[in-house]
């Protein structure tokens, strides 16, 4: 397993397959869990040891409301932790300022309310830095992109 999913509430299982879904087009391997920071601190420090000593490389940590789980598990590894803050009581500003307000020296990086399509790709790209295999296949990913892209929008279009 290259990368761990982590998420508190079996509710944001919808918005968190966005992450598998990116992992799955890239071929890469990864186990999800829905853990609470709040109600099961020391299973999720649990299955946080293990997923590591199984060769975990990247987290990914979906959280709403609060949204302590990316920070508690940011605390307790030196992997690289992907916050996708979940849609709560403030349309997810509140998780988004929770998760990027992180104290010096424990960061989580952090990307768009709701968007773990994209905490997915930034796994991606952490992880080509030294495999060549998905390295080649993001920059196909890419090319195909901006190629249908162009298809769809390099002749102008009527309004």
């Amino acid at each position: 397993m290259k990368v761990a999913i982590f998420f508190g509430s079996k509710s944001d299982t919808e918005i968190m397959r966005g992450a598998a879904n990116c992992l799955k087009e890239f071929g890469v391997e990864y186990k999800a869990y829905v853990l609470s920071a709040h109600r099961v601190p020391e299973k999720l420090t649990e299955v946080l040891i293990e997923a590591e000593a199984n060769g975990c490389e990247v987290v990914i940590a979906g959280a709403g409301l609060a949204a302590h789980l990316p920070g508690v598990i940011a605390s307790q590894t030196t992997m690289p932790v992907i916050g996708v803050p979940i849609n709560g009581a403030i349309q997810g500003l509140d998780a988004l300022f929770s998760i990027v307000q992180m104290p010096k020296s424990i960061p989580v990086a952090t990307v768009g309310i709701n968007n773990s399509y994209n905490a997915g790709m930034l796994a991606v790209q952490m992880l080509a830095i030294k495999d060549e295999k998905i390295k080649e296949k993001l920059k196909t990913f890419r090319l195909d992109m901006k190629k249908k892209f162009i298809e769809e929008n390099g002749e102008g279009m009527d309004l």
